[in-house]
């Protein structure tokens, strides 16, 4: 049997124009990656009949695979289904298992269906139904000759998931082309530089099963650990004692893994110890706040924040002393500490954390460069501490801030993991 070789046509000119991130692509890859699926080439094509039979021309020249995103819905630039047809020479046929279904759920919401929808039930001669259990486009798994394999999905991302899970991957697998799987598991990094993590590992970056791969992104390092193997079992036994191996080099600076967050760390250790945080904000401006939000069922521990931009709201509700702003500007180790205690007081958490800083682009100085930001630590038993940081202006603001909000997370979880390094 010819091994089976994929590509990705992404369609929309939504995507062109940088509208939208195309998740799906990578998510497709990541999906195609752990099945064992070679998978060379991406396309990214608008809503244009011509350029798409264009790309078409070229994949079907090199893969055996083709699986497209995009185009599947009422309107008229969804054009995937008909232009696919037309490229195969094959006609459409409606399918009134689809129009059945597509009535039943405009029906159900009380929705008025239009002529438009109709073009939603048509498939290619011969093609099968890939069943979207969320919206009303369908996909189709299409074989217009033997050596090629067409499936087609819609562009939103929470439709083609369940469509590629519940129905791609078990007719992959059906047809004989998954013979082995890679599995990979990624050790999260923050607060050491990529360079500096690659040296303490840098042997084991000649493994080839499993392989150990660095890599950054936004202010976090990463390490990838993938192996290949017939099942995800064995996949993840190979991995096992890189990981261990990693680990031991590594120690403290390795905060997670996978989708693990800060936030949702520092969570766990929060709800380990039956504690609360409280935050006091200036320059992040929330976005602290919003990180430990975004963790479901952070309610338990963190009780919320003041977001103290003025000296009038940090004097006001956070008890810092206005001779000190005088004194020392809002932007100081003192004024990080008096917030992350005034915070902690007024909130009555066990925990309170604080950043204060000059975001930029503009209010810095000589003596206080755009970049300066500090953060407060105030523990259970009320002694501070403050963290002085000088991290680089060029990357532009919002980084700087949400390099603040993620450096302020990870001081909290060293705090924890040196708390666990005494107790054991």
């Amino acid at each position: 049997m010819q091994r089976l070789n994929a590509e990705v046509i992404c369609i929309g000119t939504e995507l062109l124009l940088g509208e939208i991130l195309n998740s799906n692509a990578q998510y497709l890859a990541q999906q195609l990656a752990s099945l064992g699926i070679p998978h060379f080439y991406q396309t990214v094509v608008g809503d244009n009949p011509e350029r798409i039979q264009k790309a078409l021309a070229i994949a079907t020249g090199r893969a055996n695979l083709i699986i497209t995103t995009g185009g599947l819905g009422p309107t008229p630039d969804d054009l995937t289904t008909e232009t696919i047809a037309d490229f195969f020479d094959a006609p459409l046929v409606e399918r009134s298992e689809i129009w059945e279904r597509i009535c039943e759920m405009y029906a159900q919401v009380g929705r008025q269906i239009t002529a438009n929808n109709r073009k939603q039930a048509l498939l290619p001669q011969g093609a099968e139904v890939l069943p979207n259990p969320i919206g009303s486009a369908p996909g189709m798994i299409w074989q217009p000759h033997r050596d090629l394999t067409i499936l087609t999905f819609p562009g939103v991302p929470s439709e083609l998931y369940p469509m590629w899970q519940q129905t791609a991957i078990p007719f992959l697998q059906s047809q004989g082309w998954v013979k082995e799987t890679f599995h990979s598991k990624v050790l999260l990094y923050w607060g050491i530089p990529e360079s500096a993590l690659a040296e303490r590992v840098h042997h084991l970056f000649e493994s080839k099963n499993p392989t150990v791969a660095p890599y950054a992104n936004y202010g976090q390092a990463r390490l990838r650990i993938t192996a290949r193997a017939t099942t995800q079992a064995e996949a993840e036994a190979l991995i096992a004692p890189v990981e261990a191996e990693i680990r031991q080099l590594t120690g403290a600076d390795c905060y997670g893994v996978d989708e693990d967050t800060l936030a949702s760390v520092v969570g766990k250790y929060l709800q380990k110890h039956n504690q609360t945080l409280a935050v006091a904000e200036s320059c992040t401006g929330g976005g602290l706040g919003q990180m430990l939000t975004d963790v479901s069922g952070s309610s338990a521990y963190f009780l919320g924040g003041v977001i103290s931009y003025s000296n009038d709201v940090k004097a006001n509700l956070l008890n810092v002393s206005r001779a000190d702003l005088a004194k020392y500007g809002a932007v100081s180790a003192i004024v990080a500490e008096q917030m992350a205690l005034g915070v902690q007081s007024q909130i009555q958490s066990d925990w309170g954390i604080s950043i204060t800083g000059i975001a930029g682009p503009n209010g810095g100085s000589d003596e206080k460069p755009v970049g300066l930001v500090y953060i407060g630590i105030a523990a259970p038993d009320r002694s501070v501490v403050a963290i002085e940081h000088r991290f680089s202006p060029s990357r532009g603001r919002n980084w700087l801030r949400n390099v603040s909000a993620c450096s302020a997370l990870d001081h909290l979880r060293r705090r924890f993991v040196m708390i666990g390094k005494v107790t054991a």
